[in-house]
């Protein structure tokens, strides 16, 4: 049985077909595509050289569901609800810690108040307070600085609330850290600031290689190196300096998806991207660790050695309050517009899935080319290893892991959502269990009141899925409501 390619892959050869029909051979003539096939299964070579592709097939365009703008909460709303969530997480773990047992007769000591307040360090509870409005109160010195004052009364008022808040929040910590520093051990006064010593070389050492910038019509703002020459390191003071105020404040802005189908500008806004959600992703760990750290962790290493409190149940909220806390900044920092943008990159990076050596020995492969767009299904060789191509659009360099880590998390625009959707019910529905469970008092309060917080945050990332399942389920057609091609 013969195999025959596509007329645009086979070239006839006239004399030797009159040749054939003069000397009497009926038989089917043989194109020599038919006969490099043959000698190829003869002589045992794996693979096939084929023309080049883009001439042969195109690749249909990538179509995109456009998704209805969300209500997102403002930075200065959102910094206030994760504030007053930790302070009554930090009220909750000093309840778990220092409570009495205030049914029991009056005679007893501890039973005229429900907590051992004298035992309680204030100065530790004003320190970790003063911590955690720290973002607080940077967004709304910056929210301030945005508003342009009409005269230059209001001018002068502004200026001047923003030195007395920042001059009180550094007078407050100073008090109380003097005050800690005369009480306390100097092992207990390294726990205070021990995630600054773990960022600072974690995070400002380190810097991500940045891609080389894109044309202004990508929606990117120029760079330095954009002449090709790789970009120089920055010393560690501005290292310092930019990442403590990533540390204050989010993202400044989100960038569009408008570039043209080319390769090159596509795995350049895709490097852009990753360098983007990488520096969120880091922020969202940064911050939740955080919070965690001294909301739950701190007030236990200022405990006294005779004081008794319930560890399996304080670490158990340690770990609820950095699981809510996550959540809590991930919805924020990739809200859904930010996810619709990754997965539209992702849609057009496509990914490659290697294969083992021999299979396919009968397809045409192709050489992997990086100006070539690769539709659904084809074969190449690339890095003496055999592709084929997944996704509708395939620009991705085949042996960048990092190219097929960025598709599998966005090629699907709700994965990120349904992910977090998952944490939170299995938190939400764990602590229902323990409240059905409780038997002590201060259980079933904390479970109460941060429930309670956890119902808002879930009803979000609900009403956002029910929204969005809605806006991708329409048919991709040119047609179609809604409906955008790239």
């Amino acid at each position: 049985m013969f195999v025959c390619s596509p007329p645009a892959f086979i070239s006839m050869n006239d004399a030797v077909s009159k040749k054939r029909m003069k000397s009497g051979n009926q038989t089917r003539p043989r194109s020599p595509y038919c006969t490099v096939i043959l000698m190829m299964r003869n002589s045992g070579v794996v693979g096939l050289s084929a023309p080049p592709l883009t001439a042969l097939i195109t690749p249909e365009p990538v179509r995109h569901s456009r998704i209805p703008n969300l209500p997102l909460d403002s930075n200065l709303l959102f910094e206030s609800l994760l504030f007053l969530y930790l302070l009554v997480a930090l009220f909750v773990q000093y309840i778990n810690i220092y409570r009495t047992v205030w049914w029991s007769s009056y005679s007893h000591p501890t039973a005229s108040t429900s907590l051992n307040f004298h035992l309680m360090d204030y100065h530790l509870a004003v320190f970790i307070t003063v911590m955690l409005a720290r973002r607080l109160v940077w967004t709304i010195i910056s929210e301030a600085s945005l508003a342009s004052p009409s005269s230059l009364v209001r001018y002068v008022a502004l200026i001047a609330a923003r030195l007395i808040l920042l001059t009180l929040c550094g007078w407050v910590l100073c008090w109380t850290l003097v005050n800690l520093f005369k009480n306390n051990s100097v092992l207990n006064l390294l726990f205070l600031g021990y995630p600054f010593g773990v960022y600072v070389p974690l995070c400002c050492f380190h810097q991500e290689g940045r891609a080389q910038s894109s044309p202004s019509d990508c929606g990117f703002s120029e760079q330095d190196g954009s002449d090709g020459s790789p970009l120089r390191p920055k010393d560690f003071l501005t290292l310092l300096r930019e990442n403590l105020r990533e540390q204050f404040s989010s993202p400044a802005h989100i960038p569009t998806h408008s570039c043209p189908p080319s390769p090159e500008l596509i795995r350049s806004e895709v490097e852009e991207l990753k360098t983007d959600f990488n520096r969120r992703i880091k922020e969202v760990l940064f911050n939740s660790l955080f919070s965690a750290y001294y909301v739950a962790f701190l007030p236990l290493c200022f405990v006294k050695s005779t004081q008794y409190y319930d560890m399996r149940w304080s670490c158990e909220h340690l770990i609820m309050v950095w699981i809510n806390a996550f959540v809590m900044l991930m919805s924020q920092l990739l809200p859904p517009s930010y996810c619709d943008l990754l997965h539209r990159s992702a849609a057009h990076l496509g990914r490659w899935q290697r294969l083992e050596h021999g299979s396919y020995s009968n397809t045409p492969q192709h050489i992997w080319s990086d100006s070539t767009i690769w539709p659904q299904g084809v074969l190449v060789r690339h890095s003496r290893c055999l592709y084929k191509a997944v996704g509708p659009y395939n620009v991705a360099l085949p042996s960048d892991v990092s190219h097929a880590r960025f598709y599998f998390l966005f090629h699907k625009p709700l994965r990120i959502l349904n992910l977090l959707i998952g944490i939170e019910s299995s938190v939400v529905l764990y602590q229902l269990y323990s409240l059905l469970r409780s038997e002590r008092w201060n259980h079933t309060l904390s479970l109460g009141l941060i429930l309670f917080c956890n119902y808002y945050v879930l009803f979000k990332l609900l009403r956002d899925r029910i929204v969005l399942g809605k806006a991708y389920s329409y048919p991709l057609s040119a047609a179609g409501l809604g409906i955008k091609s790239q």
